[in-house]
């Protein structure tokens, strides 16, 4: 079977923020908890599951605030 090239680089739902701007371009610097709950909040309305999209962010967010708790050095 052949793959469609653009549906893997760059497929319609990344580019569907009224901004333009596609997610990769804003999160590329972050760490993986923070760039995956942003992709998923920045994208939750584009592939009709909002809610279940949304609470795979918080799912990443929680785990970046449990690692970011357990790293004893971390004082903010």
């Amino acid at each position: 079977m052949k793959v469609n090239m653009s549906e893997v680089n760059n497929p319609k739902h990344y580019n569907n923020h009224k901004s333009w701007i596609e997610c990769i371009d804003v999160v590329r610097h972050m760490n993986f908890n923070l760039w995956n709950a942003i992709k998923y909040i920045w994208r939750s309305s584009d592939k009709w599951k909002t809610i279940q999209d949304l609470k795979k962010a918080i799912r990443y967010l929680e785990d970046e605030i449990k690692l970011l708790e357990d790293n004893k050095e971390y004082d903010r």
